[in-house]
């Protein structure tokens, strides 16, 4: 049977009170996670437009390599012959393509196997260490 609270209003026993604080416990909950949703949603939205930019940008940074090389050949082409202008022009990107392909595989067999070398052997000296101080 409910009795009067001290405000006046009729309380209705522990089990009520536990029963609507787990009721706004739950409705704080679903609003947090709506919340962290719509906040997720946002940043991914806007990490995407973030990308997209960042692609349209690598694409007009190829076309101004290509115009840029266009005019170190065109600027040959006054001491050279046009031809000659191209040929040294496309040595100059052949060599700059070598290099970085030479750069990149020593990167990637530096770099291979993919396993965590240094973590492993601490990992061994740990053990090692804790079985010699266990006898």
């Amino acid at each position: 049977m409910p009795t009067q609270g001290t405000d006046g209003r009729p309380t209705h026993g522990l089990g009520a009170a536990v029963k609507e604080v787990a009721e706004r416990a739950s409705a704080i909950m679903r609003l947090e996670l709506e919340l962290a949703a719509m906040e997720l949603k946002r940043k991914v939205v806007s990490l995407g437009l973030g990308i997209a930019l960042a692609l349209g940008a690598a694409v007009m940074l190829v076309f101004v390599l290509g115009f840029a090389f266009a005019t170190i050949a065109a600027a040959l082409a006054t001491a050279v012959s046009t031809w000659l202008a191209l040929l040294i022009t496309t040595a100059i990107l052949l060599a700059f393509a070598l290099t970085l392909g030479a750069l990149g595989i020593m990167k990637i067999k530096k770099g291979t196997p993919p396993v965590p070398e240094q973590a492993i052997r601490e990992a061994k000296l740990t053990t090692e260490a804790l079985k010699r101080d266990g006898r």
